[in-house]
């Protein structure tokens, strides 16, 4: 195997980045250190030299997704005026029932199966993943300060709520719940964040 010489930091991306593509397509619990090497085009040695343990590239790897997933989202709700809306442009894309959007709620549950049984699990390496998460915080400050949303709500507390609503719902869709799609899983989020932040919603 001839490798093109890369400089450090671009080679470690370059496996992260093969990584995430693996995972996207096999799922993580197949995606091992030769899958990785063969999707970046590289050794297995040189993977090792680059990252202490399989864990550390899916870390990375899953940086990258959050990043990739999220980036336009967040970007079109931190430019929406209206809070309500601006809202519901981080929560719709989520399940609009795409393929892209099945892989990559698929890839975060396999992620998190995964972390959940790792005894090493680190805060700030959950605060690296944090990038929706993040972005409904302060869409929710943003509505307590406008007026929009009720005083007296914990931004926090309902943003975490929110994202274990979502993984709740998504779960029961990936089950094949009956009666329940994604537009009935939107009309659902809708009722929940009128119901937390005391505002109405636009239909789904």
């Amino acid at each position: 195997m001839i490798q093109r010489r890369l400089a450090p930091a671009l080679r470690r991306a370059q496996i992260a980045e093969a990584a995430r593509e693996a995972i996207l397509r096999d799922g993580l619990r197949t995606t091992g250190l030769r899958e990785i090497a063969r999707q970046a085009q590289t050794s297995v040695g040189t993977v090792t030299y680059h990252f202490g343990s399989i864990r550390e590239i899916i870390l990375e790897a899953a940086v990258i997704e959050a990043e990739r997933f999220y980036a336009p989202v967040i970007t079109a709700v931190d430019a929406e005026a209206d809070v309500g809306r601006a809202l519901l442009l981080l929560i719709d894309p989520l399940f609009d029932g795409t393929e892209d959007t099945l892989r990559h709620w698929r890839f975060w549950s396999d992620y998190w199966s995964e972390w959940a049984r790792d005894p090493d699990t680190r805060q700030e390496d959950y605060g690296r993943l944090r990038l929706w998460s993040s972005c409904c915080e302060r869409t929710i400050r943003r509505g307590i300060a406008t007026g929009t949303f009720k005083a007296d709500v914990d931004p926090l507390a309902v943003a975490v709520k929110t994202a274990a609503f979502m993984d709740g719902i998504y779960t029961q869709i990936s089950l094949g719940a009956p009666a329940l799609d994604h537009t009935v899983a939107r009309g659902w989020m809708r009722g929940f964040l009128q119901a937390e932040l005391g505002a109405a919603f636009e239909r789904s």
